[in-house]
Parts: C-alpha cells; sequence; structure tokens
C-alpha cells in the first residue's frame, strides 16, 4: 500500500518543502499576538502524548504568574469553524461535544491555571484572548506545522514506540514533514521513553536532526489512579481483574501496552477512531464482547471519559489517570523562562 502511495507522498513532500521556504524567506509571514507562545507539536499522526505536555506547559506558565490560554484546534468537535470557549480558566463552558474531547480534557485539568479556546485560526483567537481575557502567554497545541503564528519555543514531542511514522511522508506513511523539521525544534521530549527499543540511540538521533540546536528530554507515564466513571462506583477503587481496555486515542496500542506494563490482565481490547462520539450501541456491544471473554471490568483513559459519562455501563468503568514524568524538566522550565522573559508580565 505505502508503495502505491508514494507518489502521492512525493507530491505532498514537494507541498510541504515549499511552504517552508515561503515562510524561511519570509514570504509568508508568522504573526506575533504579544505575547509569549509556547508550541507542542509532533512530525507524526497520531497520538504522542502532547496532552499532558500541554498541561504541564501551561501550569509552569501560570507558576510564572502568567495569565494563560491554551489554544487549540479542537479536532473532532461538532462545529470546527466556530470558536469555543472551553474554559476561561476559572469556569467550564463547553463539553467535549461543542469543544472537542482534548480542550474539555485540558479545561477540567487546568481550571485556575489557564483557559482554553478551540479556533482553527489560532492568530485570531489569541487576539481575542487578549482583549477579551486578559490572556499574557499561550500554548500553541499541536502546533509544531501552525506556522502562521509566531512562537518563542517549539517543544516536540517523539513517541518512542514510533518516532518516525513508519519512515515515510503521508499518505504513504504518517510522517507530516521530513524529519529535518527537527532543526526547527528548541526541545524535543521523548514521550513513552520507558517503551523505547533503544532510548539512546533515539536520543542521539533526534539531537542530530535538531543540528544540536535542541534540547533533547525522556519522558514517561506514571498511572497515578484509576478513578471509577461512576460516582455510585467508588464503593472500591481495586479494578477487578481480568479487565477489559478500550479507548479512541491516536495510539492505541500504546494505551494498551500502559496497562499491562501496569499489571492489569487484559482479557480484551477495542480500539475506536481517534476522537470517536461514543453511543450507548458502542459500550453495549463492547461489554457484550468483553463479558463473553471473561472480563470484570473495564478500563478507559481520561480523554475518553469526558466523552462517556452521560451513558450506562453493564460492566464497572475505571479511568486510568496518568501524569507525565519529565526526565531533566528544569531544562525545560529554563527553556519556558527564557521564552518569555523577553516579554513584562502582561505581555505589552
Amino acid at each position: 500500500m505505502s508503495l502505491a502511495l508514494a507518489p502521492l507522498a512525493a507530491v505532498y513532500g514537494a507541498a510541504v518543502r515549499a511552504r517552508l521556504a515561503l515562510y524561511r524567506a519570509g514570504a509568508l509571514a508568522a504573526r506575533r499576538v504579544g505575547a509569549p507562545v509556547v508550541s507542542v507539536g509532533n512530525l507524526t499522526t497520531g497520538g504522542t502524548g502532547k496532552t499532558p505536555l500541554v498541561g504541564w506547559l501551561a501550569r509552569a506558565l501560570a507558576g510564572e504568574g502568567r495569565r494563560v490560554c491554551v489554544l487549540t484546534r479542537g479536532y473532532g468537535r461538532a462545529d470546527e469553524r466556530r470558536r469555543v470557549v472551553v474554559s476561561d480558566g476559572g469556569r467550564l463552558l463547553a463539553d467535549a461535544r461543542e469543544g472537542g474531547d482534548e480542550p474539555r480534557l485540558l479545561a477540567e485539568q487546568l481550571l485556575g491555571a489557564a483557559a482554553v479556546v478551540s479556533d482553527a485560526d489560532r492568530v485570531s483567537a489569541a487576539r481575542w484572548a487578549r482583549e477579551v481575557l486578559g490572556s499574557d502567554a499561550f500554548v500553541l497545541d499541536d502546533g509544531f506545522q501552525h506556522l502562521r503564528i509566531a512562537r518563542d519555543l517549539d517543544v516536540v514531542t517523539l513517541d518512542a514506540t514510533d518516532p518516525w511514522g513508519g519512515g515515510r511522508l503521508l499518505p504513504a506513511g504518517r510522517l507530516r514533514e521530513p524529519r529535518a523539521g527537527l532543526g526547527r525544534a528548541g526541545c524535543v521530549v521523548i514521550t513513552r521513553a520507558d517503551l523505547a527499543a533503544d532510548l539512546e540511540e533515539l536520543r542521539a538521533e533526534a539531537a542530530s536532526l535538531s543540528g544540536g540546536r535542541a534540547a533533547v528530554l525522556a519522558s514517561r507515564f506514571r498511572t497515578r489512579d484509576a478513578q471509577p466513571l461512576a460516582a455510585a462506583e467508588h464503593e472500591g477503587r481495586s479494578v477487578p481483574q481480568p479487565a477489559a481496555a478500550f479507548c479512541a486515542v491516536g495510539n492505541p496500542r500504546a494505551f494498551f501496552a500502559h496497562l499491562r506494563g501496569d499489571g492489569h490482565e487484559l482479557a480484551y481490547t477495542r480500539a475506536f477512531a481517534d476522537h470517536h462520539v461514543y453511543r450507548q450501541a458502542d459500550l453495549d456491544g463492547l461489554a457484550r464482547a468483553a463479558a463473553a471473554r471473561g472480563a470484570r471490568s473495564l478500563l478507559t483513559t481520561a480523554k475518553d471519559a469526558v466523552k462517556l459519562r452521560a451513558l450506562s455501563f453493564p460492566l464497572p468503568c475505571y479511568v486510568v489517570d496518568v501524569e507525565l514524568e519529565i526526565e531533566g524538566e528544569d531544562v525545560l522550565s529554563r527553556l519556558v523562562r527564557e521564552a518569555i522573559g523577553k516579554y513584562p508580565t502582561g505581555g505589552r
């Protein structure tokens, strides 16, 4: 299949290189928004663990006294043409259907620390947030290829389980741009480093591709807890085994591997398409298949949970809450401080 798609990948690659060249030459201009912008992105499609890093960076900026706003496209929401304020930093204002599953999750996790706005036009959204919300620092979610908005730090995530997306550009592979694009990064964070085949080799390759410009850090996800999805199930916190796991994320295999690494006995797994909108029929069918294989409970991600609360579960469902551990996080903290250092508080 990838060989048949090679001509399309060549056309795609030529278009990507031409666009990058136009920005380098100044023919296309990146717009400044009057406040520091820290971008989190990747080279590939699919889940690389960006969302927990977006949350980490938003909290780091808030810890520096900034009024933070996360700018995101909000994939999978009902109307991607609309601007949706998912949170103003103090209140949740939109659900997952309106604002997107990842934005809603971030909004819940960052209450009191950052606003979250879903808008395809991140420049316009940033200027609106500056005026209306008083935002003076931005985290640009999935922004590495969104060159229209100028940024002060580019953080790129590499999933250690599949860092180069099969080594081919879209649509033959999963690379959004050539690997040489890492030369624009100020920091590379290798996610799921504990699952890497050879972490040191990957570190060296990332450092080389960045031209030695980027700090290369390793990170892993650690399970904080597995909470029952329904409040009525809080009488017991241990997950009945064997379990069935399901998710609608970019890298479901990594989620299932993480669960097995935590010691869960998985009798059944089911991966839905990324950003899938669940219906009751999905869960009924899932529970039947899981029970037929002896599963006594269900496990899912926090991203999925924001879309599941109004549905019912024939089996008890638990949400796996993970946190990001960054090796050498002081280096990333320093880079964040340097990025905002040229802007006085308020960004005026």
